[in-house]
Parts: C-alpha cells; structure tokens; sequence
C-alpha cells in the first residue's frame, strides 16, 4: 500500500519537488517501507522520536525537523539533522549555530511564517522575519545556512484562503530573494527552497512555488497515535 501511495504522489509531482514523509507516530518498519520505496526523506515533529528512529533507520536517511523546536533540545539532532523547517527566533538561530560548531557542521534551516489563521501554529510575520535577517549579520552565524522558507497554511476547507496564503508566502520568498543583497547572512545559490503543502493541499503549494512537501497522511493512511 505504501509504494503505490508513493508512486501516485509522485507521479503529481514536477521534477524540482521534494517529497518529504511525514513519519510522526509511525512506527520504524513503516519507515523502512518507504525507504525500500525509494523516498529517504523523512519529517518528524519531536525531538525524542526523530532520536529514537535515527539509528534504526540508514545512513543515508535525511532527517527533517517539521515540529516547533525548543532551544534546549538542539543538542540532541545537531549532529544528524539534515534540515530544519522550523526556525522562528534569533536565538534558536544563534543556538542552532552553537551546537553546529560543536559537531563541526553546518546545518541547513528554513524560517518559518506565519501564514495561517490559527493561533496554534508557530512562525514569524514579515516585520520579524526581516528584522531577524538583518540582526542575523552581526551574530557570526558561520554554521548555519538559510535556505529559505516555510509555512503552514491554515485547517480549513476553504481553498481560495489557503490558495491565498500560499499565494502570500510565494510573495515573501521572492520579494527576499529579489533584495537578497541587503541580507548578508543569504546567499543566493544557498535560499532556494520553500516548504509548504501537505496531504490535503500539496496540489495547490506547488502551484505557488513550493519545492519541499510534506506529506504523512497519504503515504502512511489514517495516522496511528499509540507511539509515544
């Protein structure tokens, strides 16, 4: 079942698309099943469980954090994490590169904005997210490289509000990287990506832009919560 979920995503998807699992709660063999099916990228939203699933899984697995991050819990994927989605603050930023260094890497990150309605949700408006970039040049993030974007649109079944708030974000993105002189922590071969789309609305986040997708819910079927 899960090859042919694969297959029927990825027949949907243009070339320069990312698929990425969404494998929060499911368990290490269903992983392993998709890998056999060719998909190595995998999101999960907690620390504890992406480090109880990293070793299982191998080696060249990609690791993506999609959940909220806490400051604290860095230490704990710097030295596999392939990708974080989810960077909201300065000084998450600022740890994210402490912890880099330690582990003699550099790790990739997008910046999350907020673009839904949902008080729930994490990310940055575009004033913070501006000033963020601008702070950034003095606080010698040498191991950190932004990548670009990510947002999470609203749960609704409202699809011109969705299509809306993709439609903003895909605006954000270039409106950057037009002026991407004026951020010396970007570098333009280096911010390319924007995250957004999920089981539900992927169709419509490639249609604004998005090159990563984050799927769970159609690869894996209805989501299993006994894994803790």
């Amino acid at each position: 079942m899960i090859a042919a979920n694969i297959e029927k995503i990825t027949q949907q998807l243009p070339k320069q698309v990312k698929l990425i699992a969404v494998s929060k709660t499911q368990p290490i063999e269903l992983l392993k099943e998709v890998y056999q099916a060719g998909i190595k990228a995998f999101g999960e939203n907690k620390v504890q469980e992406m480090v109880a699933k990293q070793p299982q899984m191998p080696i060249d697995t990609e690791w993506h954090l999609i959940g909220h991050l806490q400051t604290n819990k860095v230490k704990y994927i710097a030295p596999f994490v392939h990708l974080i989605h989810s960077v909201d603050s300065i000084k998450l930023l600022t740890t994210i590169n402490k912890e880099a260094h330690k582990n003699n890497r550099i790790i990739n990150v997008l910046l999350q904005v907020y673009i839904a309605t949902e008080e729930t949700k994490f990310g940055l408006n575009e004033t913070e997210l501006v000033t963020l970039l601008h702070n950034a040049k003095n606080s010698n993030l040498n191991h950190i490289a932004i990548c670009g974007l990510m947002g999470m649109a609203s749960n609704t079944d409202n699809s011109a509000q969705i299509e809306n708030e993709f439609s903003g974000l895909q605006r954000l993105f270039h409106k950057i990287r037009e002026d991407i002189t004026s951020f010396p922590i970007l570098l333009p071969d280096k911010f390319t990506e924007l995250s957004m789309g999920m089981s539900s609305d992927f169709l419509m986040a490639i249609k604004h832009g998005s090159t990563m997708v984050r799927i769970g819910s159609s690869i894996f079927g209805a989501r299993s919560y006994s894994l803790k």
